[in-house]
């Protein structure tokens, strides 16, 4: 392959990948915004709203993350020019959602007792079980949104998910501003309010993609909302086989950062806010390659349903080397301004130096994140789902959890020794993904095989 054809491949998946990254930062920025506002209230405000997020996205996405199996379902379909079975996929994925919602509504109304057993500071439980029972009505319309936005991610129209994403943007900083701060008659509800705030938007992201699929004619082949159709229990087997190891692939490494998150609870509240800032820019950047990972699940899918094997892989790569490209430069970024980034989240003294020593093991983490996610990104593409859960439990669990516990709290190194856990969870995930991706794409390339 040429340079010539790997700057076409690349420019491809970038026009694909834009509005998704565009819509990843906006939603990622919901949490951006949700701490800032939290931390002008009070410290126990940001860190209520912290280790509920970290119970929340954990917990939602071991339910909602099996929906993306949508994604790649669609995307070989219309590679291989059915679109009639597309309108069917999408149908049974909402059935399927209705399921994946009651399982994330009732996992989260009793989540709370997760923060006892977790030693999370007694003052936190009250406002961080109020901020995870508000946020759990919001659960029924992730599910509904995350079946429809694949939907579109897999017919390569992504535009409709940037637009929905970047109005929601702006109707979570509204609803923040109304319920957490007290506005237009609303009780003052802190933490609690933005719980409020962010289950309301989730709904109203599921409606206006809803409208989107209804009215643009780019959907009208697919038929999707021609007709109802009750639940065929084969089509949404093909969905769970899919769906369940990728959900168990999101919700290990969400898990993670989710169980760091609930241990570092009973360090202290400055902890738990330091912790925060820093997981919220290593979100941020992460956005970016996530986007171009959820591209290259869909080119890559694409590629498989028209039985062009070599395209396949060459897209995976591509993906691979421009999520891996950003991140090298998103490392020095922080790097070079660990305080000016925290500073924009606190003015606390002591928020403030933690913050800063965990930007600095964000910064270490960067690569290793943007290789892994896309790599697992191509897998998906190739419906590759199973052993790429074996991999990420290995890498974070047996290797990352273990590791940066021994070292933070056995051996009372603190918050910043147990990033170094995670460090080595994420590079282990990057070697072992990207190594797999390689053998499968390889090894159907073997004479005798297609592509």
């Amino acid at each position: 392959m040429t340079f010539e054809h790997y700057r076409r491949d690349a420019a491809a998946t970038l026009r694909l990948g834009a509005p998704l990254i565009a819509a990843q930062l906006a939603q990622i920025s919901m949490g951006f915004v949700d701490t800032i506002m939290a931390g002008r209230l009070s410290a126990r405000d940001l860190a209520a709203v912290a280790v509920g997020a970290n119970i929340f996205w954990p917990v939602c996405f071991a339910w909602a993350s099996v929906l993306i199996a949508v994604s790649p379902t669609v995307s070989h379909l219309f590679g291989a020019g059915n679109r009639k079975q597309i309108g069917h996929t999408v149908r049974q994925g909402l059935w399927v959602a209705l399921l994946m919602s009651a399982g994330a509504f009732v996992s989260l109304r009793y989540s709370p007792l997760l923060l006892a057993t977790a030693g999370v500071s007694a003052e936190l439980v009250p406002v961080t079980t109020g901020f995870l029972k508000a946020i759990s009505w919001g659960a029924p319309g992730l599910c509904v949104f995350n079946v429809l936005r694949s939907y579109s991610e897999g017919i390569s129209s992504t535009r409709p998910v940037m637009y929905t994403s970047l109005v929601a943007l702006a109707a979570n900083v509204i609803g923040d501003y109304i319920f957490m701060y007290g506005k237009l008659g609303m009780p003052e509800l802190g933490a609690v309010g933005c719980g409020v705030a962010s289950a309301i938007v989730m709904w109203m992201n599921a409606g206006m993609m809803l409208i989107h699929v209804l009215m643009r004619k780019q959907y009208a082949p697919d038929r999707a909302f021609s007709k109802f159709e009750w639940p065929h229990w084969p089509e949404i087997r093909s969905l769970l086989h899919l769906g369940v190891p990728m959900s168990m692939s999101w919700f290990l490494e969400a898990s993670l950062f989710g169980a760091v998150a609930l241990i570092m609870g009973a360090l202290g509240t400055a902890i738990v806010a330091g912790h925060q800032i820093a997981l919220n820019v290593a979100s941020i950047t992460f956005m970016i390659p996530l986007g171009i990972a959820m591209a290259t699940t869909v080119r890559v899918g694409q590629a498989m349903g028209r039985g062009d094997v070599r395209a396949a892989r060459f897209a995976g790569f591509t993906g691979i080397s421009l999520a891996a490209s950003f991140m090298a430069g998103s490392a020095l970024f922080i790097f070079a301004f660990p305080g000016a980034i925290a500073g924009i989240y606190t003015r606390d003294p002591a928020v403030l130096r933690i913050a800063v020593s965990l930007l600095f093991m964000a910064a270490i983490f960067q690569i290793s994140d943007g290789l892994q996610v896309a790599a697992a990104g191509a897998l998906r593409g190739l419906k590759d789902t199973k052993f790429p859960m074996v991999i990420t439990f290995i890498a974070y669990w047996v290797v990352g959890m273990p590791f940066g516990y021994t070292l933070g709290i056995v051996r009372g190194g603190g918050a910043q020794t147990m990033w170094i856990g995670i460090i080595c969870g994420l590079t282990a995930a990057a070697v072992l993904l990207n190594f797999r991706f390689h053998r499968v794409t390889r090894r159907l390339l073997a004479p005798g095989r297609i592509g």
